[in-house]
């Protein structure tokens, strides 16, 4: 399966780092086509991302809010819950 990730961040954000580091910890073993979208970029995603960065979506759907550990993600891409 492909696994299409879309992390909206803002930059000097220290749970955007944190969450981007465990993204990268599972890029390094699954497979993962990422994009990494600034929300202070667009007004329109500021206000509706603004308050709970960093949100990660994996194809197309909510997973993450604030904090994604690098256990709990691998969970959510093998699909056990």
């Amino acid at each position: 399966m492909s696994w299409e990730l879309r992390l909206y961040s803002r930059r000097d954000c220290c749970l955007c780092e944190e969450m981007k580091k465990a993204i990268g910890e599972v890029a390094a073993e699954i497979p993962l086509n990422i994009e990494e979208i600034d929300v202070d970029a667009d007004p329109g995603l500021e206000a509706r991302f603004g308050h709970e960065v960093p949100v990660l979506f994996i194809n197309g759907r909510k997973a993450f809010k604030y904090r994604a550990a690098v256990r709990e993600l691998k969970k959510k891409l093998r699909g056990v819950e």
